[in-house]
């Protein structure tokens, strides 16, 4: 069955496509190429570069950069989200000295960088007095003060997305505006938003590696670390290449977690059943 939003390609359409696919694959591989020659010519693969990874202190190390990493990760994601559906709430609230205050505190944390958010959290809060604040904290902090904000307005597209309907409907049979957002919004915005809050989630496992201009001990510092040892042939390349591994690995399991979810959303979306009104109303009415 034909699409009626594009032309189906014609013969010559679909040879000139086949060709810019070869050629597009050629010059991919071609660049590969160079870049595995100029490794192997610069003595990138030399057992000399590769040897301080064999050792088990460094394996160890290595280990616990990576535990480091995800611990900071987990936190701001949970920290984050929290923020976020607090701010979203402020956001879509009726009152505008509620609405403005937070929608200034959203725009202005979404517009400071977060290594600058970083480095305000560790070095210019211990001149004011401020002592707890240890790379752990300051990492964190910076991850949820930006994060949380861009979370808010994710929150709030996926509520605002719904059919009026949904609302009025609420409405109708007797709940009010907190029961409309925690028993009939929320609950479908969040479902619809999962992949786009999941891809979020991806850029605070990649910022957390902007805590190494804080000493913070993941695994960015520890590549720097090691690529910097000079007894070992300054293995920069080779750290780069571990370690970029690891982050690539993190990264796809969090978007292979994204796509089963919309898999699954779409899924559940298809075999809904219709909404029970006596449920509802009986919700209401304990409450």
């Amino acid at each position: 069955m034909s699409s009626v939003l594009y032309d189906v390609p014609g013969p010559r359409a679909i040879r000139r496509n086949l060709i810019w696919g070869i050629v597009t694959v050629l010059v991919v591989l071609g660049v590969l190429a160079f870049i595995v020659y100029r490794f192997w010519v610069t003595g990138q693969f030399t057992a000399a570069k590769w040897q301080i990874f064999t050792f088990p202190l460094v394996q160890q190390a290595i280990v616990k950069a990576t535990l480091s990493t995800l611990t900071a990760f987990g936190l701001a994601s949970v920290f984050s989200l929290i923020l976020g559906l607090l701010l979203s709430v402020g956001r879509l609230s009726a009152h505008a000295w509620i609405r403005i205050p937070v929608t200034i505190f959203i725009e202005l944390f979404r517009a400071i960088p977060v290594l600058i958010l970083m480095m305000i959290m560790y070095y210019g809060l211990p001149p004011l007095g401020v002592t707890f604040v240890t790379p752990l904290v300051a990492v964190v902090t910076a991850l949820t003060l930006y994060n949380g904000p861009v979370l808010a307005e994710v929150f709030r597209a996926g509520v605002e997305s719904l059919p009026n309907g949904q609302k009025e409907a609420a409405y109708a049979i007797g709940l009010r505006k907190s029961g409309v957002m925690r028993l009939v919004l929320y609950p479908q915005a969040i479902r619809a938003m999962m992949p786009v809050i999941i891809s979020q989630l991806v850029v605070v496992l990649k910022d957390t590696a902007l805590g190494f201009i804080v000493t913070f001990n993941e695994l960015l510092y520890l590549a720097k670390f090691y690529g910097s040892q000079v007894t070992y042939g300054s293995p920069i390349i080779p750290a780069t290449l571990v370690f970029g591994a690891i982050y690539v690995s993190l990264c796809l399991l969090l978007a292979g977690l994204a796509k089963w979810v919309e898999i699954r959303s779409r899924g559940s979306h298809r075999e809904s059943k219709p909404i029970d009104v006596e449920k509802i109303e009986l919700r209401v009415g304990e409450a």
